[in-house]
C-alpha cells in the first residue's frame, strides 16, 4: 500500500493506486474527523473512476463531521437491502417457496410476460396504487382478457403479501397502495342437455380405464373436485359413518361429506391396487392428470369443445339438487364445499324454478276446487223458481 499524502485541507489525504478502466495510476483520496471522541477514517472516492479531488472530499469531510451524509459504507449497505426489497428479489424467494406448487408454472409464465420488465427492480416500498392502475390499463390496453389481466395483478399482489409475511420488506401503507382489480365474470358453468349426458354416462361406463371413470361418477356423485380425487385416500373414506374427508392443499382446512349410496357402492367395487390412495398415479403415488382418458371418452360422448368433463359433472350434481326444490342453498354450498354463499348463488335460479312449480301444484289443485265450486252454484242459479 502506497504512503499517505497529505493534501491543503486538514483531514484530507490520499494514496496511489493503479487506475481502474486505464493505464497509470490515479489518487484515492480519503478522510479523517472525529465523531463521539472515535476517530473515523473513510474512503470517499477515486480521482478517475469516481472524479474525486481534495477540494471535494473536503466538502465530504465537512457534511460527515455535521451528520448531513451517510458513510460510503452506509450508502452501499442501504442500496445492498434496497435490492434486496425489490419485486423482483421477492419473486424469487416467492417462486422458491412455492416451486412444488402445481401453479407455480403458471405464475412464471405470467411474470415474465407481464410482470418483470416493469417491476422486477422496483423496490416493494415504492410501489404505489398508480403503478398498478399503469399495470391494469396497460394490460387492457393490449386486449387481454379482464380474467387474464386480473390473474396478472392478483400475483403481484400475493408476492407482495409473500414478501411482507417473511419479513422481505415492511407492511405497506394501505392508504398509498390499492389493488383495484378488474370485473370478472368467472362464472362458467356447463350445461348438458339430457341427450348429451346420456351420451357421456354410455362413454364413461364403456371406457377401459375404470380408474378414471369411476372418478368421473364420483363425481356425478357427491360433487368432488378433481384435486380433492387425486388426494383420497383409502383412509379417508368411513364407511361405516357415511364420510368422505376432502383433504385441503397444504395451508388449507380439510372438510367432509356424506358418503351416499351411490358413491358406497361405486366405492365398495372399485378395485384396490394396494396403494393408499383410491385413484392411485405413477408406482401408487398420488396421480397427477388424467388427460389422455378423460380426452378419450369426451371425445365419445361427441360433447363440446369447450366443455370440462370434472368441472361439468360437479355443475350436474349441483344443478340436480337445486332444482329438486327439495336442498336448500346453505345446505348445497356445504355439499359443495363452497367458502362463501357468493360462489353457490348461480345455482338459486334453479331452485326458485322447483319452488315456483312446487307453488303452482297448490294453485292448480286449489283452483280446481274453487272452480268446481263455480261450476255447481251457476247449475243451481239454473234452476232458480224451480222450488
Amino acid at each position: 500500500m502506497s504512503p499517505r499524502i497529505k493534501t491543503k485541507y486538514p483531514g484530507v489525504y490520499y494514496r496511489t493506486a493503479q487506475r481502474i478502466g486505464g493505464s497509470g495510476s490515479e489518487k484515492v483520496f480519503y478522510i479523517v474527523f472525529k465523531r463521539d471522541g472515535r476517530t473515523i477514517e473513510e474512503k470517499v472516492g477515486r480521482q478517475f473512476k469516481d472524479d474525486m479531488t481534495a477540494a471535494k472530499a473536503n466538502i465530504i469531510r465537512g457534511d460527515r463531521i455535521e451528520g448531513k451524509r451517510k458513510s460510503r459504507k452506509e450508502l452501499r449497505m442501504e442500496e445492498e437491502a434496497r435490492r434486496a426489497e425489490t419485486l423482483g428479489a421477492m419473486w424469487e424467494a416467492f417462486k422458491e417457496a412455492k416451486r412444488d406448487n402445481r401453479s407455480i408454472r403458471t405464475d412464471i409464465n405470467r411474470w415474465n410476460a407481464y410482470l418483470d420488465k416493469e417491476f422486477a427492480s422496483k423496490p416493494a416500498s415504492e410501489l404505489i396504487t398508480l403503478d398498478i392502475d399503469r399495470l391494469r390499463r396497460n394490460l387492457t390496453k393490449k386486449g387481454l382478457a379482464p380474467a387474464t389481466v386480473w390473474q396478472a395483478l392478483a400475483l403481484l399482489k400475493r408476492i407482495v403479501r409473500f414478501g411482507v409475511k417473511r419479513g422481505l420488506c415492511r407492511q405497506l401503507d394501505s392508504s398509498k397502495l390499492h389493488f383495484e382489480m378488474p370485473k370478472v365474470n368467472n362464472i362458467k358453468t356447463e350445461d348438458l342437455t339430457t341427450d348429451q349426458l346420456k351420451k357421456l354416462l354410455k362413454a364413461i361406463e364403456d371406457d377401459p380405464n375404470r380408474h378414471t371413470a369411476n372418478m368421473m361418477m364420483l363425481v356425478l356423485y357427491t360433487g368432488m373436485r378433481r384435486g380433492e380425487l387425486f388426494r383420497l385416500q383409502w383412509k379417508h373414506i368411513d364407511f361405516q359413518r357415511g364420510f368422505i374427508r376432502l383433504v385441503a392443499p397444504k395451508g388449507g382446512k380439510d372438510q367432509s361429506i356424506p358418503l351416499n349410496d351411490a358413491a358406497r357402492k361405486l366405492l365398495k367395487a372399485h378395485e384396490r391396487t394396494g396403494s393408499p390412495y383410491v385413484f392411485p398415479g405413477l408406482n401408487g403415488g398420488p396421480r397427477k392428470d388424467v388427460k389422455s382418458a378423460v380426452a378419450r371418452i369426451k371425445k365419445n360422448a361427441q360433447l363440446p369443445k369447450g366443455f370440462r368433463p370434472f368441472h361439468g359433472l360437479r355443475h350436474v350434481y349441483a344443478s340436480t339438487l337445486a332444482s329438486s326444490g327439495k336442498v336448500d342453498m346453505y345446505t348445497l354450498q356445504k355439499l359443495l364445499t363452497h367458502k362463501n354463499p357468493q360462489m353457490t348463488q348461480r345455482y338459486a335460479h334453479l331452485r326458485d324454478d322447483a319452488l315456483a312449480k312446487a307453488a303452482e301444484v297448490a294453485s292448480e289443485a286449489f283452483g280446481d276446487m274453487k272452480n268446481e265450486g263455480e261450476r255447481k252454484v251457476i247449475k243451481m242459479e239454473g234452476h232458480k223458481g224451480e222450488f
